[in-house]
Parts: structure tokens; sequence; C-alpha cells
């Protein structure tokens, strides 16, 4: 029976069709003020300031057809990664996102060409409203996080810090799934991944509680990118062959990851791109003496 989550064949296959177009983002070793010493990932330095672009691409680029159009639902980050995907391959995007997104990243949608439609409070919403135009002729509709295709393409993540890094732990910050989906993918039976997210955005932690995908009201600091309202299945398939770990932080310490990040590094992450560093700083993860730990800056669109 195939797995229902992506393989590393399938991973290493995408990663070949989509590394003409993504960025291999660098990573940076770091000592924290606790002396903890860790690699950053820096996504935040892909195309539109997000790992987005990875699944967005290997959606376009692997279709049966070319489109004619693309389609997508997203509280931002996404969104522009759909629209750059839409500018660089000439395919006219249509981005349906919530009335919440931040008006940093509607803006940058519409200076990548895309046609933005505001729609609800909630991501839900705007996924709802986007179906008329993925039903239509030529489209291509691209979701944020559930679906193999875009976890296969968020999985050239944990391919990059395969090579980058040394064996070790994996922090990755958690919204619909598809970040941590692809990089559990990667690492199942070899790396132990650690599933971080706020409080109000407890999407993963509260499926591994229950066993299966639980809705959540998502609120909060990072709810703009990490406020998925279930998480997918994709993603949580794989999270549960990888054992991921689950931590939950407060929004305290979200902000203070974020100060140190530029205060100390000089990188400006947005909330949700903070978050998995967060667990660190705050200590609602302790790696154990000598832990090699990695930390995945996801995003940078505050």
């Amino acid at each position: 029976m195939p797995a229902n989550f992506p393989t590393r064949e399938q991973i290493t296959a995408a990663h070949s069709l989509i590394e003409g177009y993504i960025r291999r983002t660098p990573v940076i070793n770091v000592t924290l003020p606790s002396g903890q010493g860790v690699t950053l990932k820096l996504e935040l330095l892909q195309h539109t300031s997000s790992f987005k672009p990875r699944g967005a691409f290997f959606n376009a680029l692997s279709a049966s057809e070319r489109p004619t159009s693309l389609v997508a639902a997203s509280g931002g980050n996404h969104g522009l990664a759909v629209a750059y995907v839409g500018q660089e391959l000439g395919i006219p995007a249509r981005i349906f996102v919530p009335t919440t997104a931040p008006a940093v990243k509607v803006e940058r949608l519409g200076r990548l060409g895309a046609q933005v439609n505001q729609i609800g409070t909630r991501y839900a919403e705007a996924l709802e409203a986007s179906k008329a135009a993925a039903g239509e002729a030529g489209a291509l509709a691209i979701h944020a996080y559930d679906t193999m295709a875009t976890v296969t393409g968020q999985g050239s993540t944990g391919l990059e810090i395969e090579e980058q890094t040394r064996p070790g732990t994996v922090l990755v910050a958690v919204g619909g799934g598809g970040l941590i989906g692809g990089v559990s993918s990667w690492f199942v039976g070899q790396r132990k991944i650690v599933a971080v997210e706020p409080h109000g955005c407890p999407t993963m932690h509260t499926a591994l509680a229950a066993g299966w995908p639980v809705p959540v009201n998502p609120s909060g600091l990072a709810a703009d990118s990490l406020g998925a309202s279930v998480i997918g299945e994709v993603g949580f398939a794989a999270a549960q062959a990888a054992e991921v770990i689950s931590v939950l932080i407060e929004e305290d310490a979200i902000r203070a990851a974020q100060t140190w990040l530029w205060d100390e590094v000089r990188i400006a992450a947005e909330p949700g791109g903070a978050v998995a560093l967060a667990a660190l700083m705050s200590g609602a993860y302790r790696p154990a003496e000598g832990e090699e730990i990695t930390v995945i800056v996801c995003g940078g669109n505050g």
C-alpha cells in the first residue's frame, strides 16, 4: 500500500524539477543567550520571503498540461508564492485572501501582477470563494498545504537541510502542515522533528492528541501565517509517521525571538517565522546535552 505522504524519491525528483526556480537558502550557526548553539535554515530568504514557492513551483511545473491560470487561497505567504510563480512562468494568477491579511502582503500581491480578491475574515472563507475560479477550464488550483504536490515541494527544504547540517533535531513552525509534512516526509525515521505552534493556533497539537485532524479557531500574533483551521491530512500523516514532538509557545516568546533575531543577527522574521526559534529560547523545547539543533526561520513578511 503506497504511503499517504511523499517519499524521499519523490521529494528528490521534485527538487530537481524546481531547483532552477528556487533559492537554495543558506544556513548560519548562532549561539543563543542560554549558550545553546543552533543552526538556522533561513527560508525567509527564499523568493517572496517564505518557503512557499517550493510547493507552488512544483504544483505548476508538474501539472500534466500547462495551466492557463493559477488559483490560490491564502492568508498571505502562499498567495505571494503563487503570484510569483505565475509571474515567472507567464501564467495569470488569481489570489483569494481574507480581509485580515496584512496590507503589506496584499500590496505585494498586486505588484506581482496577481488579481487579488479579498473575501471573509478567515482562510477557510477565502478558500471556499476560490473554488469557482478553480473550476474554470485550464485553471490550476494550488492548495496552500494539503495536497501531495504542495507537501512534496516543501519537502525539498528537508533535502537541503540534510545536505547543509549535521544530523540532529529539526524545529518547524506549523500552520496547515505543508512545511512540517514535507520535512517529516524527508526525515521520517532519521531525525527528530519538533512541531512548534502558538497556543492560539494549535492545529497539529490538537490533532496529535486526538489522533486525527480536529478543527480549531486560530487566533493571535502569528495567525496571519499559521492560522489554518485544521491540520492538513497529508502533513498530519507524515508527522505521525515521523513521530513528531509537539510543543506550544506563548506570544511573548514569539516577540522575544523576533527581537533577538533582529538585534543579534539582523534577521527580520515575521511572527510565524520566529515561532520555531521561540520554542528554544523560551524553554518550551529543552534539547539534551550535545543535541544538534536546526531551526527553520520560515518567513519574513511581517
